[in-house]
């Protein structure tokens, strides 16, 4: 096995690790964070809120995650340049650079997956807990934001796990466009030095390293947050 081709080429894969990671904590966070609302609306939202929630959620989860990736570079991107003035701002730069339609589709792809998630752990707080908060004289603010939606999480916390680890393992999608991740590296390397398994080979370990210390992480959380249902 050949492994001259690794120093020579080992910045270039520190970048690609570095926008894998952008996308993956950036989809995470922020996906998450969309998906609070989502799920939620899911359960007391109105009839318009709840079917604009579902309809985004079974949208999310029914398309393949490649698909919305080039709906949006090739598809939204390409509706830039009709817009008189944008060439002259800096949203011209936002559209040449493929990097933020992928944040943008693995965010919403991120929200979709975990605000159906949400749902189900809002529902499976038990309403007795929610009524006594109520009892106490909690607005409806403070009975979600001190009650419901910790509850919700602690019920989601053991998946979150899973979740981040299979957004981690979809991030090569990434190099489907313009956008030069870890497995777009890998690629480069590969189409240099013509050498094929070991630059394949030493980026499965470095997922596996990620994957390694998601799932500590992620115990080291569980082990720090109460565990009464």
């Amino acid at each position: 096995m050949r492994w001259d081709w690794l120093p020579t080429y080992f910045p270039f894969l520190v970048h690609g690790l570095l926008v894998t990671l952008l996308i993956l904590v950036f989809s995470v966070v922020v996906g998450f964070i969309l998906a609070v609302p989502i799920g939620l609306a899911q359960v007391t939202g109105s009839l318009a809120t709840r079917s604009f929630a579902k309809a985004f959620c079974n949208y999310i989860r029914g398309t393949p995650l490649l698909t919305q990736i080039w709906l949006l570079y090739y598809g939204v991107g390409s509706l830039f340049p009709l817009i008189p003035g944008l060439r002259e701002n800096f949203m011209w730069l936002i559209r040449l650079d493929a990097i933020y339609y992928v944040l943008l589709a693995f965010t919403l792809s991120f929200a979709g997956y975990e605000a159906e998630i949400m749902r189900g752990a809002f529902l499976s707080v038990p309403r007795g807990e929610l009524e006594a908060a109520r009892a106490f004289g909690m607005s409806p603010w403070k009975v979600t934001s001190r009650v419901w939606f910790p509850r919700a999480v602690l019920q989601v916390l053991p998946t979150l796990t899973g979740e981040v680890i299979g957004q981690l393992k979809s991030t090569p999608l990434a190099f489907t466009v313009p956008v030069m991740d870890l497995m777009g590296a890998t690629s480069k390397i590969r189409q240099d030095t013509y050498i094929i398994y070991e630059p394949l080979i030493f980026l499965a370990l470095i997922y596996m390293v990620l994957t390694f210390i998601i799932t500590r992480a992620f115990g080291y959380l569980e082990r720090l947050i109460p565990t009464r249902r």
